[in-house]
C-alpha cells in the first residue's frame, strides 16, 4: 500500500513540474496581462502542488530527524501559501479578464 502511494505522490511531483513550466512559458509569451496572470496562478498552483507532494514523498521516505521534519513542514508551508496565493489571483485575474469581455 504504501508503495503504491509512492507512486502515486511521484506521479503527481512530475505532472506539477511539468505543467507549472508550461505554464511558465505560455505566461511569458502571451501579450494579455489578464492572460498573463492567469498563467502566472496556474503555474503557482503547480508549485505548490509540487512542494506539497515532494514534503509528502519525503515524509514517507525518509526517517523523522529533526532537520528533515523542519525542512518538510517548511516545504509543506510553502506548498500550502502558494497554493492559496494562486488560488487568490487566479480568482482576481479571472475576474478582470470577465469585465474586460463583457464590456
Amino acid at each position: 500500500m504504501i508503495t503504491v502511494i509512492h507512486y502515486v505522490l511521484y506521479i503527481i511531483l512530475v505532472l506539477s513540474v511539468i505543467a507549472a513550466a508550461l505554464y511558465s512559458i505560455r505566461a511569458r509569451r502571451v501579450a494579455d496581462p489578464a492572460d498573463r496572470g492567469l498563467y502566472m496562478s496556474m503555474m503557482n498552483i503547480c508549485m505548490g502542488i509540487m512542494l506539497v507532494s515532494l514534503s509528502l514523498i519525503c515524509m514517507f521516505l525518509f526517517s523523522g530527524s529533526t532537520p528533515a521534519v523542519i525542512v518538510e513542514a517548511a516545504f509543506m508551508v510553502l506548498g500550502a501559501f502558494n497554493i492559496f496565493a494562486g488560488l487568490r489571483s487566479r480568482t482576481y485575474y479571472n475576474r478582470l479578464k470577465n469585465s474586460r469581455t463583457a464590456s
